[in-house]
């Protein structure tokens, strides 16, 4: 596991079209890979797990992961989200999570990284 940097873009591209929105915020695979706010698991070399701050706010930092299908339930997004969130306190900043109310997975995994529900809306 490590922080990602520009030498990443590549892994990133590799996570394929149906994770692509992972480095959208950011103007793709590239500008995630050199803003530094993005922690990877790996294996072989191949990244399986990235977290990273999705959207980047004046106080806030709301953090994004995905894993790929093949290697979910083996902790790996769960030690990068804490790895990222653990950097962005470091940081003086806030960290947020923003998922559906129907999307289990995400909301055990926040909750598995110590986020705690504080607003529910419905849009």
């Amino acid at each position: 596991m490590r922080r990602l940097d520009a030498t990443a873009s590549e892994g990133l591209t590799s996570l394929g079209a149906d994770s692509a929105w992972i480095h959208a915020s950011w103007g793709g695979a590239a500008g995630l890979a050199r803003s530094r706010c993005a922690w990877g698991a790996f294996r072989k070399g191949r990244l399986l797990a990235v977290a990273c701050t999705y959207f980047l706010g004046s106080r806030y930092e709301d953090l994004a992961v995905v894993t790929v299908p093949d290697h979910r339930r083996q902790q790996l997004a769960l030690s990068c989200v804490v790895a990222l969130y653990a950097e962005v306190e470091a940081r003086g900043r806030e960290t947020s999570w923003t998922c559906s109310r129907h999307n289990r997975a995400s909301r055990l995994l926040a909750r598995s990284a110590g986020f705690r529900l504080e607003q529910e809306y419905v849009r």
